[in-house]
């Protein structure tokens, strides 16, 4: 048995891409907890049928989570042992887990982090900008604040390592040349792990020009350097 005596709940990553980039804790511990969480329970079907995994699913996501919460602790505390996934990644990274941790922290039920994917860390790593310290800013919000936000990180000096969706990269790259200046380095990691994956590092000038003229599809973490 994986599961370790005592603990309630499991957050478990799942891969962003490459269905073999799990680990095979995360495996064992998805075949013998009691039930799993799922974002979406037709992406993550997907990922258990792969790999024979045939136990309860049921949803979490961002819409339910507020008024499942009190019960699922409750069944926690019963002994139901859970383990939340997400559709690609680590729960509570720009995903669903956070409230969920933060009760069963208040109801003292123990709690098991799992290590494993996460687009973050392979984005950083690549760009071939300073990763010895850095910020992880994720989404930035779409409209109210979004200015405000990104002018409060002129000055900041670490690598800042966003998440971005296609149909908003342009307007961001325009607005951090604003910000930032426009000969400031920069990578985007789209589709990372994927058949496609695809890593463009240059100016923000640069990046500007590259994806004008190029068509943007999938998933993309946007790293920027900080204020030399």
């Amino acid at each position: 048995m994986s599961k370790e005596s005592g603990i309630g709940l499991y957050l478990v990553p799942t891969p962003i891409g490459n269905l073999r980039d799990i680990t095979l804790r995360a495996l064992d511990t998805l075949k013998e907890v009691d039930v799993i969480l799922a974002e979406d329970t037709r992406t993550s079907g997907k990922l258990l049928k792969h790999y024979e995994i045939k136990r309860p699913l049921e949803s979490y996501h961002i819409h339910n989570e507020h008024k499942s919460i009190a019960r699922l602790i409750e069944r926690m505390r019963q002994g139901t042992v859970f383990a939340l996934i997400t559709d690609a990644g680590t729960p509570g990274i720009s995903d669903p887990g956070f409230l969920l941790v933060r009760e069963a922290i208040a109801a003292d039920i123990e709690i098991c982090s799992l290590p494993g994917s996460t687009a973050i860390i392979p984005a950083l790593v690549n760009s071939g900008l300073p990763n010895d310290r850095f910020v992880f800013e994720g989404f930035l919000p779409h409209k109210k604040g979004r200015k405000t936000r990104i002018e409060g990180l002129a000055e900041e000096r670490r690598t800042m390592v966003f998440y971005e969706s296609p149909y908003r990269l342009i307007k961001t790259l325009n607005q951090f040349s604003e910000v930032f200046g426009p000969e400031r380095e920069a990578c985007v990691s789209r589709e990372l792990t994927k058949i496609h994956e695809e890593n463009v590092r240059g100016s923000l000038t640069e990046l500007i020009d590259y994806y004008s003229t190029h068509t943007l599809k999938g998933e993309i973490v946007l790293t920027v350097a900080g204020k030399k």
